[in-house]
């Protein structure tokens, strides 16, 4: 009688102890994530998509503040912007791999979310990353990743984590050059290898990477080639089990290269009546929605989601992350967010990119960019160097910013003027209040008189938040010396006094002359 007592304790004390090992596996519980900045109206359309109820799961916001955390120490803060509106739905799963579902995003993939994920330490995982309007999806990671720790009650790996964001980073900026696609592929396909075969040395990382871009056809230059070996030796270090990463990365590999035969086990879910990535509204977001799953490949084909080839609508020449915000088409009205304020209207990115690239210039328009590029380093970032070739040998800056503010800046001002050549004379409209002969240099005038609020009847209201420690009479002077650069950058003025009155002029007339 002891002995069977003893024996039921025994099994009942492991009963527990299995149950309280992994409680919120068992009860798979949810976690849906809303970007700080939506205005509750997009809140509430993000939970009907997603077909939950508050009390259904439980409910992280995230911020910009999450959102620099995380991806501050692989993007300029420029790029990243000062809103987050990207969601996520997050369910661990105890088998299947990572499985994704998207919606509005149109830079960062469901299979660039599942591959990326797995490099976190996540092993089982079925996510929906969403937005109810489409934006680039750089920040869904950092709130899949906070949900996901939440939902599973596994704290992930820091190291892990970072190199996962990095791998996004590096995957996008690829994906610009060579489209989603391929960029995945490479990158994806080189892990594979490396981890299932325990590669640690860097040159034949290096090999790797060179022949999976031949075997796909795909061309890597060097700066990008030594970014993605420079990720995956990192990767190498952290001695992943290929078979905890082995479904996901397989099932991704075979959605990017297409090679999905019908009725592929990998696109089968595995019968949960309860799945996530199934269980959406999808009359929600409207029929012209971007979407993406890795349990279904011709979704992106069908809705316009996979940009092959197609560069980040707001990404500079190193290829950068593009802002969390609109980045051109049509205005849609201003929501309110929680504390009442008004968000500023932003614009849509469609399926392909209407924003001005670099790539598109004319050599002449690109040496023009060249050099405001290098004025504008050298007088918002205060790096003297870049400012005295851009205007002349002893030019100094009249203003000294903040380094963020000047990047900001600097980045505002490219942008603005990337703008005025990618649309050309064709776009100038003469106003009464043109002085200058030149179409270029009254459009550019009537972009920094928004940007830096110089008598201007409409202004740039991110760029109010990010000169709001610069005073009035330090914008006016800094749009002066703008001006004048571009006056001379044009030929239409001899003025350069602001930096020097005799050498460094001349110089700047040699300089714009080369």
């Amino acid at each position: 009688m002891k002995k069977r007592n003893i024996l039921g304790a025994l099994l009942c004390s492991m009963c527990l102890i299995t149950a309280s090992a992994m409680p919120a596996m068992a009860d798979s519980m949810k976690v849906v994530t809303l970007g700080a900045d939506l205005s509750q109206e997009q809140k509430d359309t993000m939970m009907r998509y997603f077909k939950v109820n508050s009390n259904e799961v439980q409910i992280l916001t995230i911020t910009n503040q999450d959102e620099r955390d995380h991806l501050s120490a692989y993007v300029p803060l420029e790029q990243i912007g000062t809103r987050t509106v990207s969601c996520a739905y997050v369910k661990p799963t105890q088998s299947g791999g990572i499985k994704v579902r998207t919606a509005n995003l149109n830079w960062v993939t469901c299979n660039m979310i599942a591959t990326t994920l797995s490099t976190s330490g996540v092993k089982n995982c079925e996510v929906v990353a969403a937005c109810p309007f489409e934006v680039s999806g750089t920040g869904a990671l950092t709130g899949i990743q906070m949900a996901y720790e939440t939902a599973s009650g596994e704290k992930l790996d820091d190291t892990k984590k970072k190199i996962a964001t990095e791998e996004m980073v590096v995957t996008g900026t690829l994906a610009e050059q060579v489209g989603q696609n391929d960029a995945t592929t490479v990158i994806n396909q080189a892990k594979m290898q490396i981890i299932q075969n325990n590669i640690q040395d860097a040159d034949e990382i290096y090999n790797i990477v060179i022949n999976i871009a031949e075997q796909n056809n795909v061309t890597v230059d060097t700066e990008q080639l030594d970014k993605i070996v420079a990720l995956l030796e990192q990767i190498a270090q952290q001695n992943y089990n290929y078979d905890d990463v082995k479904e996901t990365l397989e099932h991704v590999d075979e959605n990017v290269t297409g090679e999905v035969e019908p009725g592929d086990p990998g696109l089968e879910t595995d019968g949960d009546d309860d799945s996530i990535v199934d269980g959406l509204d999808e009359s929600i977001l409207g029929s012209d929605v971007i979407a993406g799953s890795t349990e279904d490949p011709e979704l992106e084909e069908q809705t316009g989601g996979n940009m092959q080839g197609t560069e980040n609508p707001d990404a500079d020449l190193e290829g950068d992350i593009l802002d969390e915000e609109y980045q051109g088409g049509e205005e849609i009205p201003p929501a309110e967010t929680d504390g009442g304020e008004e968000m500023p209207p932003a614009e849509s990115v469609g399926g392909e990119s209407t924003e001005p690239s670099a790539d598109t210039l004319s050599e002449e328009n690109k040496t023009l960019y060249e050099k405001a590029k290098s004025f504008c380093v050298g007088e918002f970032e205060g790096d003297a160097a870049s400012l005295q070739a851009a205007v002349g040998e002893g030019a100094t800056a009249s203003v000294v910013l903040d380094p963020e503010v000047g990047k900001q800046v600097s980045a505002k001002v490219e942008k603005a003027y990337l703008k005025v050549l990618s649309q050309g004379v064709d776009a100038y409209v003469p106003g009464d209040s043109d002085y200058y002969m030149t179409p270029e240099l009254n459009m550019i005038n009537t972009e920094l008189k928004k940007l830096f609020t110089i008598d201007a009847t409409d202004t740039d209201s991110e760029m109010e938040d990010i000169l709001l420690d610069v005073t009035q009479d330090e914008r006016q002077m800094l749009y002066d010396d703008t001006l004048k650069f571009f006056e001379k950058l044009y030929g239409e003025s001899t003025e350069m006094d602001t930096y020097s009155e005799t050498e460094g002029t001349d110089t700047m007339d040699e300089g714009m002359e080369e």
